[in-house]
């Protein structure tokens, strides 16, 4: 031990001289004429003039060799001043001065001279020889995509000091990038040359081999037995094996058993694999994805170990445990997967007793728990129903019950009390604290918007009691306003405890909500075609005369302005603009539109006839909408009154109506109620409502003889009633994958027998939803994917969807999300004929692009199943499928 501790000492001495030696040697002196002007102070030999030791005052600090790095910068990050006592050789503090320039890192040589001395005073030189600077670095062996993508992550530019360090950092990045995309043997080399065009700066390649993408082909759990392997794989969320299925063009048993055709079999049907081709010549297996990737990840694969940890805990299994994992290549060159796990024994609640509580009654508190003597151990659930894990939408949770009564600085503690054999006994200890108080509100990122706009929709005021509720109320306002990124929008409490009260700080990030659609053309014998339109949804009108406030038009007040404008030449002409704003008055959410419409469709088949037969259509209206306290403060009701007036000349609207006049005044009620957490991908709410719009009964207050007049004069004044439903609910499932149901249903009735349906404002069923010539006769359009228009004078409609969305990107800049849909509609002419078992059924796959300037994109492909039809010749996929665009809004 004596030899150990001596051997220690002697090393660590020889660093410390050795170390002190080198800093000293860093220290250098000027020539012979400098040493004569110091006298004694010199002892001058063969090997160089050497310093006696003497305490000097330093009177002038210079840098030299620094090209990028200011000087003063540098000397200031020595530490020395003017000033400042040294004794040299052998001082600490130009030692230090040294080290703290080496811990920059930016220098390949540093050293201090002593350019002269004047009696007690010494002038120093600190000398730096700078690392090369990166001029510009590109990569190799890897696709052009890929390299953008790994510039992001790299976070390097040029011009900046290519230390080791931020070259191991750079390979370590790039080895991660791979490794997620499944590269698991990728090897990241660096190579540097120098750059002849700049001043000591390299060029940097990076050169990746990438290798073969490293695949799972199979997971092997051994020492369960009270989950079964499949359902544990299934907890896996980023660790997923290769799925196989076996393709026999003409076998019948496969994996479907005996009694089912294969996969092969319907490839077979549809031609994409023929009799003579069998999975032997292709490959043994046929592999595909959803939404998952067999792709190996560490870091996925350590959270998905915790993962099947906690379904255990959840089934009672409080100490189950992974005793052994094994990560082997196989003889294809993937991975296999080996996990032995340890389940221990099934656990369950014993008596759980309550402690500090007086706000509620330990009735009250173990109801709201929901966990009783005998249910099976869950320690998540616990978690949840304590509130340790808070939902986004509030919850039946002990927490929340406290929170939304302002108790913010409660706090539950569950304490295990004792364990009996397979039974955990709980105690609650409950600190309520007192109700807080609400103080300031700070909104912070607003640039374009102006903060009394955000602060209207808040839920939390200044001097009201804190509620959890309110935030989550309050932040769902701000995502739906439309002007910010809902990703990104903060809140953060700050309790004082010491007074009672918390100030909070809303955090927004604003996002263009603009829209543009531009569009133009000349020939085709049409003299102009095209569409130009805006829309504004955060407008401000009291800013018009305010240049400052332009950006590009003025903004901040929330209010919406659109103005559109279409022309086919003199085939086709339409304009309409309308003006929303939010809060009439300033002080309520009542909402004013006021709207105007101009059209002019013509039904002839060239231009020289445009005049001969056209439907000219104008009109307006104005609504206010206003948001209820009851039953809550998600009813709005809106009420309006609308204006349309109609000319025909020789255009067809129905068989003895083609010249004429007709005018339709209808008022408009709406009740609905919105709760979707945000517009543009909805995780979580639903969006109700029920609108009824009707005329007077115009025949009601006349003696006329309708049943002998012609359409022309039945229909000069319109009449009618209609009905409109409208469900849409929305789910999140696991992460972002979100269900959506909706259903949609109208009608649409008649006052008198005699005059029967109105012919306008009937439903059209059937094709892309986009208006086309019905938007002129005040159709509702309903769409349905995988079909064309099949209806278009129906009384009566239903439409039910189910849609499973997946998002690609939830950038503000570009929203992108996939989905697989299931819908079936029909609509019948009349009541006698509606029938709501006998529905058109379609399915398919589609896509979604939110792009701020432009609105939504969509495209669908959908199969339309009762298309299907020998008689017909719908026979063949391509018969019965249909692509669907949309552009600018979704249609019904």
């Amino acid at each position: 031990m004596f030899r150990f501790v001596l051997r220690s000492l002697t090393i660590a001495a020889f660093f410390l001289t050795f170390f002190n030696g080198m800093l000293q040697a860093q220290i250098a002196v000027p020539d012979g004429s400098a040493g004569n002007a110091l006298g004694n102070n010199f002892a001058a030999d063969d090997a160089g003039v050497t310093l006696k030791p003497k305490e000097y005052v330093v009177a002038g600090i210079t840098t030299s060799g620094a090209k990028f790095l200011d000087p003063d910068l540098l000397i200031a990050v020595t530490g020395l001043k003017l000033g400042d006592k040294v004794r040299i050789p052998n001082d600490e503090a130009i030692a230090k001065a040294i080290r703290q320039i080496w811990k920059q890192d930016l220098f390949a040589n540093v050293r201090v001279d002593i350019t002269r001395i004047v009696g007690d005073k010494i002038f120093l030189d600190i000398v730096v020889e700078e690392r090369p600077r990166l001029s510009k670095f590109n990569f190799k062996g890897i696709k052009k995509n890929e390299a953008t993508e790994v510039k992001d992550k790299l976070g390097i530019n040029s011009n900046r000091v290519f230390t080791d360090a931020v070259k191991k950092e750079s390979i370590v990045r790039i080895r991660k990038y791979f490794v997620d995309k499944g590269y698991g043997k990728v090897n990241v080399g660096v190579q540097q040359r120098k750059d002849t065009n700049k001043v000591n700066s390299v060029i940097v390649t990076f050169v990746v081999n990438k290798g073969p993408k490293t695949h799972i082909n199979q997971i092997n759990i051994i020492g369960n037995e009270a989950a079964s392997t499949s359902r544990l794989k299934r907890t896996f969320k980023g660790t997923k094996e290769m799925t196989r299925i076996t393709l026999h063009p003409d076998e019948d048993k496969s994996v479907y058993g005996d009694s089912k055709p294969t996969l092969g079999k319907y490839l077979k049907s549809f031609g994409f694999l023929s009799p003579s081709k069998t999975l032997d010549i292709l490959d043994p297996y046929f592999r595909f994805k959803l939404f998952t990737s067999s792709k190996y990840n560490e870091s996925k694969f350590q959270d998905d170990k915790q993962s099947l940890i906690s379904y255990y805990n959840g089934l009672g299994y409080r100490d189950a445990r992974i005793v052994k994992d094994t990560v082997y290549p196989v003889a294809n060159g993937n991975l296999n997967i080996d996990l032995k796990v340890s389940e221990g024994d099934r656990y369950y609640f014993g008596d759980i007793t309550w402690r500090g509580n007086t706000k509620y009654s330990n009735e009250v508190l173990s109801k709201i728990l929901g966990i009783r003597k005998g249910d099976v151990y869950n320690s998540t659930l616990l978690d949840k129903r304590i509130g340790r894990q808070l939902s986004p939408d509030g919850g039946e949770d002990i927490s929340s019950l406290y929170m939304d009564d302002g108790y913010l600085f409660f706090n539950i503690d569950p304490v295990e009390t004792s364990i009996v054999n397979d039974t955990i006994n709980y105690e609650m200890h409950v600190t309520e604290g007192s109700q807080a108080t609400i103080g300031q509100i700070n909104i912070y990122g607003n640039d374009r918007t102006n903060e009394h706009v955000i602060r209207r929709e808040l839920y939390t005021l200044p001097g009201s009691k804190f509620s959890r509720a309110d935030l989550v109320q309050s932040q769902r306002r701000i995502a739906n306003l439309g002007f910010f990124d809902p990703e990104k929008i903060g809140i953060q409490p700050k309790p004082h405890p010491e007074n009672g009260t918390v100030d909070i700080d809303y955090t927004v990030t604003e996002k263009s909500s603009d829209q543009l659609q531009l569009s133009a053309g000349f020939g085709g014998g049409v003299s102009f075609y095209g569409n130009v339109g805006v829309s504004f949804n955060n407008f401000s009108i009291r800013n018009i005369l305010k240049p400052k406030s332009w950006d590009p038009l003025p903004v901040g007040d929330g209010q919406k302005f659109s103005v559109n404008y279409q022309s086919n030449g003199p085939l086709y002409n339409s304009f309409n603009t309308s003006f929303t704003e939010p809060w009439l008055g300033g002080k309520k959410p009542n909402a004013l539109t006021v709207s105007a419409v101009y059209s002019r469709f013509s039904g002839a088949a060239s231009i020289a006839d445009a005049n001969s037969t056209y439907l000219r259509q104008f009109g307006g209206g104005v609504s206010l909408s206003s948001r209820l306290k009851w039953p809550d403060d998600n009813f709005v009701f809106t009420y309006g009154i609308n204006y349309q007036n109609y000319f025909l000349k020789n255009y067809t609207l129905v068989d003895t109506f083609r010249n004429g006049y007709s005018n339709n005044l209808y008022f408009r009620l709406v009740l609905a109620r919105y709760t979707v957490d945000q517009p543009l991908y909805p995780r979580s709410g639903s969006n109700i409502s029920f609108t009824f719009q009707f005329t007077p009964p115009w025949s009601a207050f006349s003696d006329r003889n309708y049943a002998g007049e012609t359409d022309q004069q039945k229909y000069k004044l319109i009449e009618y009633h209609k009905y409109r439903f409208t469900f849409d609910w929305y789910k999140s499932i696991v992460g972002n994958l979100v269900f959506k149901l909706s259903t949609k249903y109208g009608f649409m009735g008649y006052y008198n027998k005699s005059i029967g349906f109105s012919p306008f404002e009937r439903f059209q069923l059937g094709g892309d939803g986009l208006s086309g010539q019905s938007y002129f006769i005040g159709r509702d359009i309903i769409s349905q994917r995988g079909y064309e228009v099949y209806q278009t004078d129906a009384t009566i409609f239903n439409k039910y969807t189910a849609e499973l969305r997946y998002p690609f990107s939830l950038s503000p800049t570009s929203t992108i999300y996939g989905l697989a849909f299931v819908d079936a509609a029909n609509a019948w002419g009349s009541f006698k004929d509606y029938n709501p078992f006998k529905l058109n059924r379609d399915a398919g796959l589609g896509i979604r692009i939110f792009l701020p300037m432009f609105g939504l994109l969509g495209l669908d492909y959908g199969v339309g199943f009762d298309r299907y039809d020998p008689a017909k010749g719908m026979t063949s996929l391509k018969d019965i499928a249909k692509f669907t665009f949309m552009l600018g809004f979704e249609p019904d």
